[in-house]
């Protein structure tokens, strides 16, 4: 005799698959969304504003300036990172010809190099109009003869992560629609296959609650299955990263993907009730005739 088959059993493989898919590619997004902007804070910390100081100035008027400067609110404290490094201008030669390969100094016979602090400046001030007014603030500072940082850099920066995370997002919605159509087509399948049940239900005095209640029991299961799946796939894929891509570790934020993974386990048990209530929903009002 042979075995029978329960409820919406059939296509269980088929939607599994499809919403792992769906929900691995959604979590994908998610993920370089994460990465980029971790990526992005990581070169904004590493960007920093060079003040150069009067070549009269003695040891003990560098020191003031670099109090004062330690003072600014826009400043990282210490602990963070290393907030300001002095640089000598015996040091920026040194860079400069071993960046060049050419000896300056002994083509114009002296340094004309000067000591100068490199600032790093938070994070919430990495705007082309921020920067600017940090660099007229410290100018007015008592010794400082000048103060540089890389313009339009910022501006550059903010633009292009901004038209990343719109291509992302959109990649995402677009990728959420068509999961919604695929999972609906292919429970409405399911459905379909269990309709005339459906039907003798009905005639034994079922409720439409009673009758809901295992078919929405088995999409939310389905979604939670998916979403366990993409996560396992995408928590591999992170780990290979990891190991195979130089500075791939510095991007992990391991307590935003948690609360990413744990979207996507929301997220597929919503595309599974809601799919199978519709659908169920049709074949409940639906008469006799129009079962066949």
């Amino acid at each position: 005799m042979a075995k029978k088959k329960k409820i919406g059993s059939y296509p269980n493989t088929m939607i599994i698959i499809s919403l792992t898919a769906a929900l691995f590619l959604i979590g994908f997004c998610a993920m370089l969304v994460i990465q980029s902007k971790k990526l992005v804070s990581i070169i904004r910390e590493n960007i920093d504003v060079s003040v150069f100081v009067d070549k009269s100035l003695s040891e003990a008027g560098r020191d003031s300036i670099l109090m004062e400067v330690r003072q600014k609110p826009y400043v990282q404290p210490l602990g963070d990172s290393t907030d300001i490094t002095f640089v000598s201008k015996e040091q920026a030669a040194k860079d400069f010809m071993e960046g060049t390969k050419e000896d300056f100094t002994a083509f114009l016979g002296e340094n004309p190099l000067r000591d100068s602090y490199r600032v790093k400046v938070k994070e919430d001030y990495f705007e082309e109009s921020r920067l600017k007014a940090i660099q007229q603030d410290l100018e007015k500072i008592n010794g400082v003869y000048e103060v540089v940082y890389q313009e339009n850099l910022a501006d550059a920066i903010n633009k292009n992560i901004t038209k990343l995370y719109i291509v992302l997002a959109s990649f995402a919605l677009v990728m959420l629609i068509i999961i919604v159509l695929l999972i609906n087509n292919t429970i409405k399948l399911a459905i379909y296959s269990q309709r005339f049940l459906i039907r003798s239900m009905q005639l034994v005095g079922a409720t439409n609650g009673f009758i809901q209640r295992p078919f929405l029991m088995r999409g939310a299961t389905q979604g939670v299955v998916s979403a366990l799946l993409a996560s396992f796939f995408l928590i591999i894929l992170e780990q290979i990263a990891v190991r195979n891509v130089e500075g791939m570790a510095q991007l992990q934020e391991y307590e935003k993907l948690a609360v990413v993974l744990v979207m996507l386990v929301l997220l597929g048990i919503l595309i599974g009730m809601v799919s199978t209530t519709q659908s169920l929903h049709r074949y409940l009002k639906m008469s006799l005739d129009d079962l066949y």
